[in-house]
């Protein structure tokens, strides 16, 4: 991205999220011995949605001087088949992403959580052969988001869900089958939507769900300015999540726009410090509901990489972790991933 002029007068600013803007923050690495598993990223093509390649994950992780070993890809609708039937579109995601990581000798990305319309049982199995088949081993499970959002007109990033999508009958048979399949089911929705999630969970005691997000706490449009009083409805229904132990939690993504921190605004990104200021309750929160062992650390980029650079937000992540002992922080910054993603290592 390149850089653009202030209107305020005074010459060049560089454009938040662009490289020239996050490199104003620059620190040393925390903990750098630390083994990582970051297990949510997202890949476009040159003129996708938000161009993100291979080669600018590796080098955000290169450059970041973080212990990066393996990543997971989640389903971003990147680039969908244009032929054939409607329900094997998805499947051309799988293709591609299957296609980048085969050619990377690093074998950095390790599993691929693609998407399947769940509603739609009579191709389901259908479905998911397909996204086996293209993902040369590395298929994981499906995501097919819950994200409603009533206020589509405030969000940078709407999700694409209509209403009721977690209490859909034929929705929740496919969210077993996947268990059935020994596959994961990712989600993504908004805080508003944690309790219809829980309710979810509980129907599906055999499927392993990944909550993703924190379920999204908002911070933009009619939610601007009541982060306290949404923080502490959400600390009720994360904690009401967290009794159904077939959850896990990814703890992340909370650097997008949408959340209403304003980093994606300001002059510079935030330090570790800061981030850690703004953040690390929703994050003690979750692991005090969770458990290290149903926890895991991951990065959202390139939607978070928005607010902050690859390495401030690992070196934050690490401060927020370092009270734990080392099998707690080992279990949320590898552990936990390696085992629900199934990843060699």
């Amino acid at each position: 991205m390149a850089a653009l002029r202030d209107d305020r007068g005074g010459g060049d600013v560089a454009e938040p999220g662009s490289q020239d803007w996050l490199n104003q923050v620059v620190e040393e690495i925390v903990a750098p011995e630390q083994r990582i598993i970051d297990p949510h990223h997202h890949l476009w093509p040159s003129g996708g949605a938000l161009p993100y390649g291979l080669a600018d994950l590796t080098a955000d992780a290169a450059a970041a001087g973080h212990r990066v070993e393996r990543t997971v890809f989640v389903e971003c609708h990147a680039v969908y088949r244009i032929d054939g039937p409607a329900h094997l579109a998805p499947v051309g995601e799988t293709e591609f992403v299957a296609g980048v990581a085969a050619k990377d000798p690093r074998r950095l990305i390790g599993g691929i959580v693609a998407h399947a319309d769940l509603t739609d049982l009579e191709h389901l199995d259908d479905v998911i052969d397909a996204h086996t088949s293209a993902g040369q081993g590395l298929f994981r499970g499906i995501r097919h988001a819950g994200s409603h959002p009533i206020e589509p007109d405030a969000l940078m990033i709407p999700g694409r869900a209509g209403p009721g999508l977690y209490a859909d009958k034929n929705f929740r048979k496919g969210v077993a089958r996947l268990g059935e399949l020994g596959l994961t089911y990712d989600t993504w929705h908004y805080h508003y939507q944690n309790r219809e999630f829980a309710d979810l969970a509980r129907s599906v005691p055999d499927t392993l769900l990944v909550l993703d997000h924190f379920g999204t706490p908002l911070g933009v449009g009619q939610f601007a300015g009541r982060r306290q009083e949404i923080f502490e409805e959400w600390k009720i229904t994360i904690a009401e999540i967290a009794e159904c132990p077939n959850v896990v939690a990814k703890l992340g993504g909370l650097a997008m726009p949408d959340n209403g921190f304003g980093w994606h605004t300001a002059d510079r990104p935030p330090t570790s410090d800061e981030f850690v200021a703004a953040q690390s309750p929703y994050y003690l929160h979750a692991i005090e509901c969770f458990g290290p062992e149903r926890c895991m650390f991951e990065s959202n980029f390139p939607v978070d990489r928005f607010s902050l650079s690859y390495a401030v937000l690992w070196n934050g992540l690490k401060k927020i972790a370092a009270p734990f002992s080392e099998s707690e922080r080992d279990a949320m910054f590898w552990g936990t991933a390696k085992r629900v993603y199934r990843l060699d290592l």
